[in-house]
């Protein structure tokens, strides 16, 4: 079997930013946050998991949102030791919990730590405070950086998030952004390039031509830069927007990119898992009133549980295997029953889109950023 990961949705945030199309709803006092239906219902959607997926043990967890740390660490321990009780948890497992600064000082960073997370990923997002307030975020640099700090000393590893290609930023100001979150010593970085997502105020902005990004050729050079400091820094791109110091890459989301199977537990989470009956895609209703409504009634808020067919799962394997930066191995791919066509890969690796090594599907460094092109390539 695939090893087995768990990511856990909490959807909600205290203030929700104007480029975010993740499910994310706003949290009010009271019922949405109460402990007891949540840890019920996400206790009942893990048995239902179980049932489908019993082996284990559970390597790791992801506590995603949405903002996560608003998660009270009462309701993160209880989800934990429901894991163990179920599949069991690795002795080593690593437990990502996401955090806003503003929602982390280190009392409640202690018990979090003291619940079972080993892993903290703070929503930084910009070291700069006329970019944060742009962002629609709600702390400042300084916040930030104090809370970073924190988890560093509490935390067996932290990480952070930045974007860049923002509105007018330019080559000089995110290199000089760049070294100054660097001065932190982080061990790992996820670097996000700026996209302007359908149906969010950030992409009714564009529309009226009152947000306008950098174009195209502006990004790459961007990209670039974030390329040629993180290396020089000693945190490797092993993926396509992350960067990490040896032995400190994310291990959840590389089990995830390389096949593996994870429960998508709670409101609007995506799931894979290999049963029986083959390998199934599951997402669940995104409303968390409608997902609890669901679990109290069916056992799990899961609207979608479908076989995963040969063609989706060549694609799927391909297009994440590629995401990464030590490829993804033939053969392993081969071990699940998906073989790619021999003459297209010789024509990819003829214009350099993949590199000269044979035993890896493995985008070549000018390819990185032509990944849909890479994939047309080679399945269509």
């Amino acid at each position: 079997m695939p090893p087995l990961g768990l990511y856990v949705h909490w959807p909600f945030c205290a203030a929700i930013c104007p480029y975010c199309d993740f499910n994310v709803h706003l949290m009010r006092d009271g019922g949405d946050a109460d402990r007891g239906i949540w840890q019920t219902a996400y206790e009942r959607e893990l048995d239902h998991a179980f049932s489908l997926r019993p082996q284990g043990p559970v390597e790791t967890v992801f506590f995603g949102g949405g903002t996560p740390s608003l998660m009270s660490p009462d309701l993160v321990g209880a989800i934990l030791n429901a894991v163990n009780a179920r599949w069991g948890l690795a002795v080593d497992a690593e437990v990502t919990l996401e955090a806003n600064p503003m929602s982390a000082p280190e009392a409640h960073l202690q018990d979090l730590r003291a619940a079972g997370v080993t892993r903290l990923s703070l929503g930084v997002q910009a070291f700069d405070d006329a970019a944060l307030k742009k962002l629609g975020r709600t702390h400042s640099a300084a916040d930030a950086k104090t809370a970073f700090v924190a988890a560093q000393k509490i935390f067996p590893r932290a990480s952070f998030d930045l974007i860049y290609a923002r509105p007018a930023q330019s080559v000089a100001a995110w290199r000089e952004e760049l070294q100054a979150a660097l001065a932190l010593a982080p061990q790992h970085m996820s670097l996000y390039q700026l996209t302007i997502e359908p149906d969010t105020p950030y992409a009714r902005l564009a529309q009226a031509g009152k947000l306008v990004v950098p174009d195209e050729d502006m990004a790459a050079a961007l990209y670039e830069v974030t390329q040629e400091v993180t290396q020089a820094a000693g945190l490797q791109a092993y993926e396509i927007s992350n960067h990490a110091a040896p032995y400190h890459a994310c291990r959840h989301n590389v089990a995830s990119w390389q096949g593996g199977d994870y429960i998508g537990l709670g409101p609007g989470a995506h799931g894979r898992l290999s049963t029986q009956n083959g390998r199934l895609a599951t997402q669940a209703l995104k409303n968390p009133q409608d997902w609890l409504d669901a679990v109290a009634t069916h056992g799990h808020g899961w609207e979608v549980m479908q076989k995963l067919e040969t063609e989706d799962a060549i694609a799927e394997a391909v297009m994440l295997g590629l995401r990464l930066s030590d490829g993804i191995v033939l053969a392993d791919l081969a071990a699940r029953g998906i073989r790619l066509d021999e003459a297209r890969l010789a024509r990819a690796r003829a214009d350099g889109l993949l590199t000269a090594d044979r035993t890896r599907l493995q985008a070549s460094q000018e390819a990185r950023l032509l990944l849909d092109y890479l994939l047309g390539r080679l399945l269509a």
